[in-house]
């Protein structure tokens, strides 16, 4: 399995916080596993490495065998989630579960040279972007709010639009992360692991004004002490209701619609899926029927390239 340089460093280096002496002797087998199914299931990589790895160690725990065949067996796997209900919600568990029953079909089918299988249910649907009207309504009713209200949903904004963000990183996001390497030189985010990644032009201005105010605190609910918890960002989407008939600020519907204008611009998708963090480009193609065709004109200019 080849991946490209970005995603194999995250597998190489990713370990578990506060990781118990377990972790090497499965480590090889968690980093196996996500590399060989990495580019053939629809979620990020780190996702992917954190919910193996959890299943792993507990595996391990338990006294099963050291073998991801027993490990990602339906039983286990049911087993496993159902030791984690008490520490996540009911949504976090059947996420679980989803997402480690995909990575047992995408290997099994792997090791036997077969595609994986198609799924007889419909896809979970992503979030569904911003019309053009709405983010210009959010951006409006932001600029229009007071004091730290203000700031916060301009910072929502900027770094879901702007950067396409997701709301861990959204949350984690420092004034400092945020910085123009020269004069005239785009803006770029500097505290994520894919970096750098340039801020959409329309945003450069408000995040380079945010990131200032803010310095070295979050710029995001700056005065909080926790780097993120569930609830950071919903609750305050649900305490600061936009008016006008617009709809809930949404960093998911941001970040969706952040891909979709990249994906409308005709942006090589490979470059696309690396700013966003995902697995590989085959992820973007549930985004796809947000982008409209192109017109013939438009198709017959692209395939003829550049006249000498």
């Amino acid at each position: 399995m080849t991946l490209d340089p970005d995603t194999s460093a995250k597998i190489a280096r990713y370990r578990p916080r506060q990781a118990p002496d377990a972790w090497e002797d499965v480590a090889p087998f968690v980093r196996s596993v996500v590399t060989a199914t990495a580019t053939a299931v629809p979620y990020d990589v780190e996702r992917l490495l954190h919910a193996t790895a959890g299943l792993a160690l507990w595996a391990e725990e338990s006294g099963l065998p050291r073998d991801p065949d027993t490990w990602l067996r339906g039983e286990v796997i049911d087993a496993f989630v159902l030791s984690r209900a008490a520490v996540l919600a009911p949504t976090s568990v059947q996420t679980y579960r989803a997402w480690l029953r995909r990575v047992r079909d995408a290997l099994a089918w792997t090791d036997r040279g077969e595609p994986v299988p198609p799924k007889l249910h419909a896809p979970a649907n992503p979030h569904e972007p911003y019309s053009s009207d709405e983010l210009a309504g959010l951006r409006d009713w932001a600029s229009r709010l007071r004091g730290q209200q203000r700031t916060d949903a301009l910072a929502l904004l900027g770094l879901g639009a702007g950067f396409g963000l997701m709301p861990r990183e959204v949350a984690a996001t420092r004034g400092l992360d945020l910085r123009r390497p020269g004069r005239g030189h785009p803006l770029v985010h500097t505290g994520i692991e894919r970096s750098p990644v340039a801020a959409r032009a329309q945003w450069e201005e408000v995040l380079a004004d945010l990131a200032e105010e803010a310095g070295g605190r979050y710029l995001f609910r700056p005065r909080r002490t926790r780097p993120y918890a569930k609830n950071l960002i919903g609750s305050w989407s649900h305490l600061h209701q936009p008016t006008d008939g617009l709809p809930p600020l949404s960093v998911g519907r941001l970040r969706a619609g952040w891909i979709v204008e990249l994906m409308r611009e005709r942006i090589d998708h490979d470059l696309i899926a690396k700013a966003a963090g995902l697995a590989s480009a085959a992820s973007l193609a549930r985004f796809q029927h947000f982008v409209p065709p192109l017109d013939d004109a438009t198709a017959a200019r692209l395939l003829r390239g550049r006249t000498a």
